[in-house]
């Protein structure tokens, strides 16, 4: 799947606007200081050999190099299947936390921003496997089926955010069924579920749905994101208030996720330094036993288009400075000189 490495860059396109913007407001600004100078014909045999709709191109051609160097700078590109893409690994859904609470700030700069930031450092790490991705709040969604790709599995993992997630809450049982669910049901090894969250369980069903992956042989491992402490949930713009108005302070369970791991031989780890979690589970989930997979191990090369775009961007901005807005023959002061030249021959000569 074509992607920018570097989607943030493209900010960098608004800059079109001002630039189209100030080249409405110099033609209209041409065209007034023709009507100021009245003689039309004078104003016509100066600007004669002025070419508008050069001037026009040349625009054109400056805001297409701007984009061209916008889409270099973002860095398109498009994977590459490893070579070899038979191989043997597991499968591994991802199971992320997407409910309001997870946007509290008691860990900088939001329990939601750490749980992504672990994601994608666990990624690259299990990238020989197969990768799936479930967000939740008050119901679960599938966001990606299990895939090589891992490329695409960071895409879905920065996009992931509250808005994706009508139904607001904390659903824990409904998240680890919905991941249980999108893994091979025929066979009693092979998988596991990675699950982040700050373990509010508003459903009070995740014990029961632990308990069934621990039947199916699916190993959780839970990841804890929040402080005891805890932090007060924002919502439309102020902190949201229980039934008796009183500021809703959202802490982290610990417990409940160390029971839900312990039910599947599975582990709880506290999320405080991500890359250090990150490489522990991966150790984990690259130590568990392997069956084979198709087009296994994701995506490792690229073709990169950057190359592409500064070179038509150069071609562009050379067209630009080569184009010239006036044709060869007289210029104003040229044209002066020869007029009032004229002028002299047809005056009489006095002997």
């Amino acid at each position: 799947m074509v992607h920018f490495s570097q989607q943030q860059h493209l900010w960098a396109l608004t800059l079109l606007i001002p630039l189209a913007i100030a080249y409405v407001f110099a033609i209209r600004y041409k065209r007034r200081i023709r009507k100021m100078l009245g003689n039309t014909q004078l104003v016509q045999q100066l600007t004669n050999n002025y070419l508008p709709k050069r001037y026009g191109l040349k625009m054109v051609l400056l805001l297409l190099a701007i984009v061209l160097l916008v889409l270099a700078w973002a860095n398109l590109r498009k994977p590459l299947l490893e070579k070899g893409g038979k191989g043997n690994g597991i499968d591994v859904m991802l199971v992320l936390d997407v409910s309001k609470s997870m946007l509290s700030q008691d860990v900088p700069p939001s329990r939601l921003d750490k749980a992504k930031t672990f994601l994608n450092a666990l990624t690259p790490a299990i990238e020989h496997n197969r990768i799936g991705l479930v967000i939740f709040a008050g119901e679960a969604y599938l966001q990606m089926p299990l895939t090589p790709d891992a490329v695409a599995t960071k895409l879905f993992i920065d996009n992931a955010s509250p808005d994706l997630a009508p139904i607001q809450g904390t659903n824990i049982g409904a998240a680890l069924r919905l991941a249980d669910a999108s893994l091979d049901d025929k066979e009693k090894k092979y998988k596991a579920i990675v699950l982040v969250t700050d373990g509010e369980d508003l459903d009070a069903g995740a014990k029961a749905a632990a308990e069934k992956l621990a039947e199916n042989g699916t190993v959780l491992y839970t990841v804890g994101v929040g402080t005891d402490g805890g932090a007060p949930i924002m919502e439309n713009g102020s902190y949201k208030k229980d039934a008796n108005g009183k500021t809703v302070i959202s802490k982290l369970d610990a417990p409940l996720l160390q029971q839900l791991a312990a039910e599947t031989e599975g582990k709880y780890y506290f999320l405080d330094d991500t890359n250090q979690i990150a490489n522990t589970i991966a150790a984990q989930l690259n130590n568990m036993q392997t069956k084979p997979l198709n087009n296994n191990g994701g995506y490792r090369d690229y073709t990169l288009y950057y190359g592409l775009f500064l070179s038509l961007a150069f071609v562009l901005l050379l067209l630009d400075i080569l184009i010239a807005e006036k044709k060869k023959g007289k210029t104003v002061i040229g044209y002066l000189q020869s007029h009032q030249s004229e002028k002299k021959s047809n005056q009489p000569v006095h002997m």
